[in-house]
């Protein structure tokens, strides 16, 4: 059974108990977005000497702002940071109020990418998340906490990417929570809001509910159903038909491309033969693929292709119209680039 967060007496856990804590000290909408969009380094935060321009602040509200700012601080705290080479790329280990730890990383233009569990169940072959399983959900809050870190660390921080430890669609509830709020608060174009999937309905569904039009990107990797089920072995519900019909679908009623995330290893599914059944698939789609040299796991016997044949599958595709690039992933020299984030020290 999954754990779900156990709540640490005088912290705060879910979005719901911060929009509680403000309502408790007279705080109506308008004032409640001071202090959301402050935490998330949209504006900055009221003091006692501005706390009346515009829109006056309740008083209790004002007072009781050292202890808010504290308790939020206290949600994610940084452990240590692990610069990458590239000084636009940094991996940031994170500890929670309960002592479990996830990962974060700083990305080249501006962005972050975000955990959403503590480890994954999917159990990608290539991925050293899954490798200890799923340990529990991430709640919204704790989602949130991650950008409000990053941009206090940079401020221009202007796209999340949801693409860290966990599969985003096993914890839906609480990730379209955090992307509504950091739409509303965070000053985020919706298009800069980018969610990673292997493939479930539910998170389809919940898309197409949503006041957010989140950008999104599918963990597809092989065209082939059954290869794909071992290379993600908890991970696909749906086929990868009916994914990319359901993606495609997403992307028109978006208005942003479809993004195909596909992990390149050497003899597995980087031949001629299966990015030319890709690229039937994807004839006709508003969409674009990104292949990613697989990473260094230990413990794997995933290999990288060689670069010259990479960029001969890209040109491939690029000559039958589709979009595509060669991803070299960020930090990937800290352990911070896909499939090598996980959970440095574990409390089960």
């Amino acid at each position: 059974m999954t754990a779900e967060l156990s709540p640490v007496p005088g912290t705060l856990t879910k979005l719901s108990d911060l929009h509680d804590l403000l309502a408790a000290y007279g705080a109506k909408p308008v004032h409640a977005r001071k202090i959301h969009s402050a935490w998330l380094g949209a504006s900055e935060w009221p003091t006692e000497a501005n706390a009346g321009r515009r829109v006056r602040l309740p008083d209790a509200l004002v007072k009781a702002l050292p202890d808010i700012r504290a308790k939020l601080d206290a949600v994610a705290q940084i452990h240590s940071r692990y610069p990458g080479s590239d000084p636009e790329s940094e991996r940031l280990l994170v500890t929670l109020a309960d002592e479990q730890m996830i990962e974060s990383v700083l990305l080249p233009r501006k962005g972050v990418c975000v955990s959403t569990q503590i480890g994954c169940a999917v159990g990608c072959v290539f991925c050293m998340t899954g490798r200890s399983g799923l340990i529990r959900q991430l709640t919204d809050l704790e989602i949130v906490a991650q950008v409000a870190m990053a941009r206090k660390l940079r401020q221009e921080t202007k796209k999340v990417v949801f693409m860290g430890m966990g599969e985003p669609s096993h914890n839906l509830a609480n990730v379209m929570r955090a992307v509504e709020y950091l739409a509303d608060y965070g000053r985020f174009g919706h298009k800069e809001l980018v969610i990673s999937t292997v493939g479930d309905e539910r998170l389809f569904a919940a898309l197409h509910a949503s006041k957010v039009r989140p950008a999104l990107a599918i963990s597809l990797h092989t065209v082939d159903d059954a290869k794909r089920r071992k290379l993600l072995p908890k991970g696909c519900r749906m086929s990868v038909d009916d994914l990319i019909d359901a993606a495609d679908e997403w992307a028109k009623t978006s208005g942003y491309p479809l993004q195909v995330e596909w992990t390149l290893i050497e003899g597995r599914n980087d031949s001629e033969q299966e990015i030319s059944l890709l690229a039937e698939k994807l004839k006709g789609r508003y969409a674009m693929v990104n292949f990613i040299p697989v990473n260094m796991v230990n413990g794997t016997n995933c290999k990288r292709p060689a670069r010259e044949h990479a960029v001969n599958l890209i040109r491939f595709l690029r000559s039958k119209g589709i979009i595509a690039t060669l991803r070299v992933s960020a930090a990937q020299d800290v352990d911070g680039g896909c499939g090598q984030l996980r959970a440095r020290i574990l409390k089960v």
